[in-house]
């Protein structure tokens, strides 16, 4: 697992529209709220996508912007996004490359099949690429307003 402390691992990875995002390119410019879920459509997702998305012009105030990872690829992201009013990137990791590096990526064995999921996990990384605050295990209601009030002591 990744701790407060930790450099944030970067990586490249394509947005809804197949653009690059690049996790350092945010260095030195703004504080970045990095969440892993499971899956475009499902309640928690939108739950989570939702809420972010009240709080972005808020968390701008504080230098910091928004990305949201999962599995899912670019086509189902944008869907998603217009669908749901979704105010941030949404991150394509269909390999799960991205999700490992974070330890947010969960298997599991249905008989001889192997199964791969997210573990709902949050870093908030300020802009030294530095992880601040780490949670695994995210329960998606009122964890935006938590993470809001955590990039707000980031100064």
């Amino acid at each position: 697992m990744l701790n407060p402390g930790d450099m944030a691992p970067d990586f490249e990875l394509p947005d809804a529209m197949m653009d690059p995002v690049k996790l350092s390119d945010y260095r030195g410019r703004q504080h970045v709220v990095l969440y892993f879920f499971n899956k475009d459509h499902t309640p928690g997702g939108v739950i989570e996508a939702v809420e972010f998305s009240d709080r972005v012009a808020a968390l701008a105030e504080h230098d910091a912007i928004v990305l949201g990872v999962s599995l899912d690829d670019c086509m189902a992201h944008e869907l998603f996004i217009d669908e749901e009013g979704v105010e941030f990137d949404l991150l394509s990791d269909v390999e799960g490359e991205v999700s490992r590096q974070y330890h947010a990526l969960r298997e599991w064995q249905v008989g001889s099949v192997v199964r791969y999921g997210i573990e709902r996990s949050t870093f908030v990384i300020d802009k030294a690429g530095l992880i601040r605050h780490a949670f695994y295990h995210v329960t998606p209601k009122g964890h935006a307003a938590e993470i809001l009030t955590l990039v707000q002591s980031l100064g």
